[in-house]
């Protein structure tokens, strides 16, 4: 890769995106000056005033002179350099790209000039992302600081740009923060007044910027005795003049650049020549290139793959993708291409019913969202073409990096990847790798020794790293007592010989219980452990197993991936599953206590997110595992479902395979809540098969037609409506068998919606009536105010709006009795019902106070919806403005959900009412 230049912030320069040695201050000053005119020649008498200024050194030519040969023999071995030339010294630039300020200039003339706000945006913020800190950060002149401030005022001006793009779009959160810094800093600048004025009150925080007017009108008479310019009073009587103040913004703005990349190996050594090829394969862009690192177990093949993906970061800006595929895990089944499709568009912004049912839809899916985009896709440890397929983008200028033990020789065929083998180190790239870790002196005192370890290691850096990690703990232990103990070793026959050496030599080093523990976690559940987690696995207190976790990391026989997770590479969790070190008794008790204490924590944590719920007969909330840890709050529980999710479906696979059938359906029920807040429609249809498998082996009624009803659901909601039917009807058959009349009216209500989400308004009816008339003797407001809401929803759906508004109303005082967080939904359906009445002002009223309720949960989905209900009935009344309001921030929020049947919807709406046509409400 060539050179680039650092400008805007610290001064720099780097070769192959590591920071290069360029000297102190006054050095970074004369690259600076260079830089200032890059390509251009600078006269020696203009440069030594940039350095210097009015108080030159007596012998300024002959400084100059060294300041700019150190340069050069800092660039010339990385293909850089500086010329001199006619009186002067230029610094070449083969590509202007190569300079942070010329990415940023090229970018904001290209925003400029772009017509499409969104795409403007973009183009904003890409060229706002080259700075890095204040330009020139650090240098101390007077041409630097005239050069720093020249450029601050370029930067502020692509800001508010970038800000009036943004207002325009009705996106005042985007940039809210940014112009509140900036008015502090300009506080007399009225453009950045105007523009922050505007961002207050499309916030919903009218007062605010009106109290923000007076405050810098006071300022303007004060400090310069003039008035607001024309502008700035112009928005100050727009404000005044809005009827009706915007809603607050909701809590997400755009779909995230996804950064899934785990951390960058540390020390990482060796392997020039093949981040040198995947540096040249990622450049060409007439295709996706896609690299295939290939070699055994413990070739270091993922290290370089995420040393790579670190170093090229900034070559993708629009995101780093990264899963593994765990193609040759010891334990499971690899992962499923549609599982790893789904994380990526759960990381790209889609979810809930917004990822399209079948494989192919969502790949389809998967590469629209990529196209246009720079993003890099790392696939991890894959077994074969079936897993790559469906995950490789269509984007040319994306990137992607597969790893395999497999040379995936179709994948070359059918597209274009290209293999990089990845054999064994060298011996002398094998010794650097030692001396990363250990220091050349320590290796010194024994040369012979320190050979045998590098042979005996033979070029696996897995090997090498855990050899190392074990030297490292005894900094005094001869090399050749190293050595003797690993020869004395006897190695397996196959082609994962040394690893397999190398540990069994660290497991017999390790204490006792460190060694129980380290077998211990080759049978957890998921890709990873927290240190909770091991402390319920092995019985351990959480102290003493953070710390034996800790002295597993430093032998390198764990990666802690993430602050107080750890994960095992798979040849050392395979080493650790099967090893016959414990007696299968203990084994099967650490399972079980794991186990428990996932299914346990999980309910807890359903029950934080879902405490109105009622909780179902069989469930057992006395799980057994020493170290409980339930959730205290909703963002604790979120937090922890977010991190053990993996964990928890692996939990239930394993529990489910060892017969523990009632921690099998009990984590499918515990994760109900967790992926309706998250939109997880696929996890469920994934967990509720296995729950209806384990609740049938059980045999008890009231679980077997628990399992079948959620399982109804999940098909309902993932538009499998023949599957959702035969188990609710299971469900319902298992239910008239028995006494329960509450389950037999919640299986109609289930019925009720799922017809509702296939299209049959007159049979969700049906089923609600019938739901209604089962919960009505039952003397439960709260069921019976679900069942009242159900009819009245569905009669307004036929338009039948004045038979609806009785059930409704009365489902809202039977809600408001009981203090229940559902009096969001009823204020929607009366709010529709008052929409279609020509009563605008009642439903505007509704649909706000749902919107206050709706927030105050952080249920954004419904939150969207109202917003997109309330525009209709503000475009009713003629009120355009306020339409066109509350449209973009629906808009904004089904854009993050990935709900795009939704974005059209809106869209179009806006596009009629710019056009100045009605448009009708859903």
């Amino acid at each position: 890769m060539a050179l680039e230049f650092r400008v805007l912030g610290e001064v720099g320069a780097l070769a192959d995106g590591e920071a290069l040695a360029v000297g102190h201050a006054r050095q970074r000053l004369v690259l600076a000056a260079l830089l200032a005119d890059a390509g251009r020649v600078v006269p020696a008498g203009q440069l030594a005033p940039r350095v210097w200024g009015e108080h030159p050194p007596s012998r300024v030519a002959n400084a100059l002179q060294t300041y700019i040969a150190r340069l050069r023999r800092v660039l010339q071995p990385h293909g850089g350099g500086i010329e001199r030339r006619s009186g002067g010294y230029v610094l070449p630039l083969p590509d202007p790209r190569a300079l942070d300020l010329h990415q940023f200039t090229d970018l904001v003339s290209q925003a400029r000039t772009t017509v499409d706000d969104g795409e403007a945006a973009q183009l904003y913020e890409r060229a706002l992302g080259r700075w890095q800190g204040e330009a020139l950060l650090g240098l101390d002149s007077a041409w630097a600081d005239s050069v720093r401030h020249s450029l601050a005022r370029q930067r502020t001006a692509a800001e508010l740009d970038y800000a009036d793009r943004q207002l325009r779009r009705g996106h005042p959160g985007t940039v809210l923060g940014l112009l509140a810094q900036r008015a502090d800093e300009y506080p007399l600048d009225e453009r950045i007044a105007a523009a922050l004025l505007r961002a207050l009150h499309l916030s919903g925080r009218t007062d605010e910027a009106l109290a923000r007017y007076q405050r810098t009108r006071t300022m303007l008479v004060d400090e310069l005795g003039a008035d607001p310019s024309p502008h700035l009073r112009a928005v100050h009587e727009e404000i005044l003049a809005a009827q009706t103040p915007a809603p607050a913004p909701p809590r997400v703005w755009a779909a995230p650049v996804p950064q899934q990349l785990p951390s960058p190996p540390p020390r990482f050594a060796g392997r020039e020549d093949e981040l040198r090829q995947l540096d040249i394969l990622t450049e060409r862009h007439a295709a996706v290139p896609i690299a295939v690192l290939h070699g055994g177990g413990g070739m270091g093949k993922t290290a370089l793959a995420l040393h790579w993906a670190h170093r090229q970061a900034s070559a993708f800006p629009d995101g780093r993708l990264y899963v593994d595929l765990r193609g040759f895990s010891p334990d499971g089944d690899p992962t499923a291409p549609d599982v790893a499709l789904r994380g990526f568009l759960h990381a790209l912004g889609v979810t809930g019913t917004a990822i399209p049912p079948g494989p192919d839809a969502q790949t389809a899916l998967y590469r629209t969202l990529l196209a246009g985009k720079r993003v890099l896709v790392v696939l991890d440890n894959a077994r074969d073409t079936s897993q790559i397929t469906p995950l490789l983008p269509g984007e040319p200028r994306c990137a992607v990096v597969v790893t395999s033990r497999n040379r995936m020789t179709s994948l070359t065929t059918s597209h274009g990847a290209t293999p990089l083998a990845v054999r064994p180190l060298p011996a002398p790239h094998a010794r650097s790798v030692l001396i990363a870790r250990l220091g050349a002196d320590y290796l010194d005192t024994d040369p012979d020794a320190a050979e045998q370890l590098v042979t005996r290691c033979a070029g696996s850096p897995l090997a090498l790293g855990i050899l190392a990690a074990r030297a490292a703990e005894h900094p005094g232990f001869p090399l050749a007592a190293l050595a003797a103990e690993l020869t004395d070793v006897s190695a397996l026959d196959d082609g994962d010989a040394s690893v397999a050496a190398v540990l069994s030599w660290s497991l017999r080093a390790l204490p006792p219980q460190h060694a129980e523990v380290f077998e211990l976690l080759g049978l957890a559940p998921g890709p990873d452990v927290s240190v909770r987690a091991a402390a319920n696995l092995t019985g351990l207190s959480p102290n003493a197993a953070a710390a034996i976790l800790r002295a597993l990391e430093r032998v390198s026989l764990l990666e802690e991936d993430a602050p107080g997770r750890y994960r095992m590479h798979d040849l050392v969790r395979l080493f650790a599953k099967t090893h016959p070190g414990l007696p299968a008794e203990a084994r099967t008790a650490a399972l079980a206590r794991i186990i428990g204490y996932y299914t346990g924590t999980a309910l807890a944590g359903n029950r934080v997110l879902h405490p109105h719920g009622v909780l179902p007969q069989g469930i057992d909330t006395g799980h057994e595992h020493p170290y409980p840890h339930p959730p205290a709050s909703t963002a604790e529980a979120l937090d922890w479902f977010d991190a053990d999710h993996d964990c928890l479906l692996d939990a239930q696979r394993i529990a489910f395979a060892q017969g523990w059938h009632q921690p099998a359906w009990q984590l499918a029920w515990a994760l109900t809540a967790y992926h309706y807040r998250r939109g997880f429609l696929h996890e469920d249809l994934a967990v509720w098969p296995v729950a209806v498998q384990a609740a049938d082996a059980l045999g008890t009624p009231e679980t077997r037609v628990l399992a079948h009803r959620r399982y109804g659901l999940a098909c309902a909601r993932g538009a499998r409506h023949d599957d959702a039917l035969a188990h609710l009807a299971e469900a319902r058959d298992l239910a008239s068998r028995g006494e329960d009349q509450r389950v037999r009216a919640i299986i109609e209500h289930d019925l009720a919606q799922t017809w509702e989400l296939y299209g049959d308004h007159r049979a969700a009816l049906e089923h609600a009536r019938r739901s209604l008339e089962l919960f009505r003797p039952l003397g439960n407001p709260v069921w019976e105010a679900q069942a009242h809401n159900g009819v009245g929803w569905y009669l307004t759906l036929l338009g039948q709006h004045e038979q609806a508004r009785p059930h409704c109303e009365r489902a809202l005082r039977l809600y408001r009795t009981a203090n229940h967080p559902a009096v969001a939904d009823v204020l929607d359906s009366l709010a529709h019902i008052a929409h279609h009445t020509g009563r605008h002002a009642d439903a505007v009223e509704h649909y706000r106070e749902a919107l206050a309720l709706y927030r105050e949960s952080g249920n954004t989905y419904l939150e969207a919806d109202t917003l997109e209900h309330l525009g209709h009935t503000h475009r009713e009344m003629g009120d355009s403005g306020a339409a066109r309001t509350v449209w973009q921030l629906a808009l904004d929020l089904f854009r993050a959900q990935g709900r795009f049947a939704e974005v059209n919807s809106v869209e179009a709406a806006l596009a009629h009412l710019d056009a100045g046509k009605s448009c009708s409400a859903p």
